[in-house]
């Protein structure tokens, strides 16, 4: 059977959830600074013995919480997300481990066997936003991807998002009207020229 992915797209509304990140090197930052920019209202938490300069900065801009301790399981209650990044093996397994236990979603940075869920390439164009994955095998096609769609997509597309949802307004009938018209209106969109 040929390989694929398998992986389900969602878009989490980061504000009404408790992300937790373990660690506080360069790819605590990293994952920080993504998460951020795609969802600047994120809830977060960081625990770690030290941070750099760049997280403290970051972690001040948004709503992040810093705990400059070593990890323990307590740091858990009441998250709905962890992300582990320590360079330290052991730790990632056991946060792996206690997420598991408690159902927490969680992802182990560069370790797909202990991930439930990967951060893929963001293109964000005011309301639209798309997620691209690579099933966890190449971050560099998803980032190459990722820079094709933001020259792609037009910076406009945004206004075009909120005209049809003021036409869609408009339309009446019900919901399988609704949707005949708005397909009929925006085919010449994805028409090959």
């Amino acid at each position: 059977m040929e390989e694929r992915n398998n992986l389900y797209p969602i878009f989490l509304k980061a504000k009404s959830l408790n992300v937790l990140i373990v660690g506080g090197g360069n790819v605590a930052e990293e994952k920080l600074t993504f998460l951020l920019k795609s969802s600047p209202d994120a809830h977060v938490t960081m625990v770690s013995p030290m941070f750099r300069e760049g997280t403290i900065a970051l972690a001040e801009k948004g709503d992040v919480k810093l705990i400059k301790r070593k990890y323990s399981k307590r740091y858990l209650k009441g998250k709905h997300i962890v992300i582990a990044t320590t360079d330290v093996p052991k730790v990632n397994v056991e946060v792996y481990k206690h997420c598991r236990k408690r159902s927490i979603l969680v992802n182990v940075a560069d370790n797909p066997p202990y991930c439930d869920f990967y951060m893929g390439g963001i293109v964000t164009k005011g309301h639209v936003k798309v997620a691209i994955s690579t099933n966890g095998k190449s971050p560099t096609t998803a980032k190459r991807l990722r820079q094709f769609f933001e020259d792609v997509i037009p910076e406009n597309v945004d206004d075009l998002v909120k005209n049809l949802n003021e036409y869609r307004k408009t339309i009446k009938g019900d919901f399988e009207q609704k949707v005949e018209t708005l397909n009929e209106f925006t085919k010449g969109l994805i028409e090959k020229k």
